[in-house]
């Protein structure tokens, strides 16, 4: 999948939002204004920092996180019951998985 088509799909979940930190793919920064236009840079760690923070907000579990395991990302709540929310070959990939999981 591209870059592009990733950041096409993070852009239609239900519980994206632009936040402050994250980057656009054009190379402006959000940290002064909002950013109504273009996508995510999901290759900018600040940006995924910021996915992971909204994905902990869509599922309303504070403890989510990701870890790379046997050759491919995984978000999962590693405080409750290691429950996998999304399990694919990229971070960016697997945040905007568990996002979208969330928005069904």
């Amino acid at each position: 999948m591209s870059a592009r088509d990733l950041a096409k799909r993070a852009i239609e979940c239900k519980h994206w939002r632009w936040m402050p930190g994250m980057l656009a793919t054009d190379g402006v920064s959000l940290a002064c204004r909002v950013y109504n236009d273009g996508l995510p840079d999901l290759t900018d760690p600040a940006t995924l920092g910021c996915v992971l923070a909204l994905v902990r907000e869509a599922w309303g579990a504070p403890h989510l996180t990701t870890e790379y395991i046997g050759g491919y990302w995984t978000v999962y709540d590693y405080d409750i019951d290691r429950t996998r929310r999304a399990h694919c070959v990229s971070e960016a990939e697997a945040l905007v998985a568990a996002l979208e999981a969330r928005g069904e």
